[in-house]
């Protein structure tokens, strides 16, 4: 007996002697048989499949059995055709569309919902332009166009004293919802540009009026009215300086004198009596001039100069016209020389030619001669900025003077008053 692990191949043995005949007829074979000799070599057989005798026999049809319907079938179809032409007529849809876009190119992202009028806040120059618009007027005169804006529920509009100038009885206001009205004339004061007339309408939505003292250099500003005949018209700049002294008219008709608001705002021939407005869509100003490099007046055109009477000096004009009729100017008692003046110790400012007896100046000590070189702190230049200025304030009030005599420098509180006239 043994584990395996030298195990070797056994000699093939010899052959084996035929048994005697007439041995048992069970191990006859026994030498070929597989299972008796352990050295006959093993083999597998596969059994072949076995041969039909015949053709299969025909499987028959049970004529009771229950026949499959056909109707889901035809739903199924019906459902993908319907779905299938929907399909289509998207994608054809699709197609077409891109298609009217410009040879099927679409630049840009999805289109955002634009803010509606009523949606935009009212601090917005969108805003301050909805609210200022309807009280904005185009004021039509004989051959001339021009702006106005109302200053009343009643119909008082303000506007420009050369705008009305000439005015017959066929003046007339429009206003931005396409509506018009006649219009008369109040009263006019050509000295300060300004004028007042009456529009046949009540109930009329007017402006809110601004403190024109309160206003800075860069704030943002608004300009309304019709330049150039286009109607309801917005421009839109900065206060570009304060007090710019202005001396305007026509060769021998009035001379206008006011220090003005300044502003980069685009204003136009038509612009001229339309409101300048401030952020809250306060009138602070009358456009009224521009400054331009044209060599005739209808040549000149926007340059991004342009000047606004400042609304406390309008409005305090319009009030005395309608009033009494006419407007009170406010004087210093003296006459000044324009065009610059030079004192003992040098230098410009105003000098006075002459000082009336009863005047404001000669009460707060002043004397011809002297120069003026400024008032409330703003410096001057000649005597076009101190009548300027000096019109700037309301009758009655006080202002501070510092001026030259000789070789010393004295101050003075002026009262001013309103010209006798």
């Amino acid at each position: 007996m043994t584990d395996g692990w030298n195990w070797r191949q056994p000699q093939t043995p010899p052959a084996a002697t035929p048994p005697a005949t007439g041995g048992s007829p069970w191990w006859s074979d026994a030498l070929a048989d597989p299972w008796r000799d352990p050295y006959a070599p093993a083999a597998v057989v596969v059994p072949s499949a076995p041969i039909s005798s015949g053709p299969e026999p025909e499987r028959v049809t049970d004529p009771d059995a229950p026949r499959r319907s056909l109707v889901p079938t035809l739903v199924i179809c019906l459902v993908t055709a319907v779905l299938a032409g929907a399909l289509a007529s998207a994608l054809t849809y699709a197609f077409m569309t891109r298609g009217v876009g410009g040879g099927g190119t679409q630049l840009g992202g999805p289109a955002l919902a634009a803010p509606s009028a009523a949606q935009r806040a009212p601090e917005s120059f969108g805003g301050v332009a909805k609210q200022v618009l309807p009280s904005v007027v185009t004021v039509r005169v004989t051959g001339a166009i021009g702006s106005g804006f109302v200053a009343s529920r009643d119909g008082y509009v303000i506007t420009n004293d050369h705008v009305v100038e000439g005015a017959d009885n066929t003046m007339s206001v429009s206003f931005s919802d396409g509506s018009s009205a006649p219009a008369t004339l109040v009263g006019r004061d050509p000295e300060s540009d300004i004028a007042v007339i009456k529009v046949s309408k009540n109930n009329l939505p007017a402006v809110q009026f601004g403190d024109s003292d309160s206003i800075a250099v860069g704030d943002p500003v608004l300009a309304f009215g019709s330049p150039l005949a286009l109607v309801n018209t917005v421009t839109q700049g900065i206060v570009s300086a304060l007090d710019r002294t202005i001396q305007a008219g026509d060769p021998g008709g009035t001379t206008r004198y006011y220090a003005a608001i300044q502003t980069d705002a685009a204003v136009n021939q038509g612009n001229s009596g339309g409101p300048l407005v401030d952020a809250a869509g306060r009138v602070v100003g009358v456009n009224s001039v521009i400054r331009s490099v044209g060599g005739t007046e209808t040549e000149a055109g926007n340059i991004g100069l342009a000047f606004a009477i400042p609304i406390n000096q309008a409005r305090r004009i319009a009030e005395d016209i309608i009033d009494t009729g006419k407007a009170r100017r406010t004087v210093i008692g003296a006459e000044v020389s324009t065009g610059g003046a030079t004192g003992s110790s040098g230098g410009t400012g105003a000098r006075l030619r002459s000082v009336q007896p009863a005047g404001p100046a000669a009460a707060a000590g002043l004397k011809s001669g002297d120069v003026i070189t400024k008032i409330n702190g703003h410096v001057l230049e000649d005597g076009t900025d101190l009548i300027a200025l000096v019109r700037k304030y309301a009758p009655g009030s006080t202002v501070a003077v510092e001026y030259r005599r000789g070789a010393s420098t004295q101050t003075a509180s002026v009262t001013l008053a309103a010209d006798a006239k």
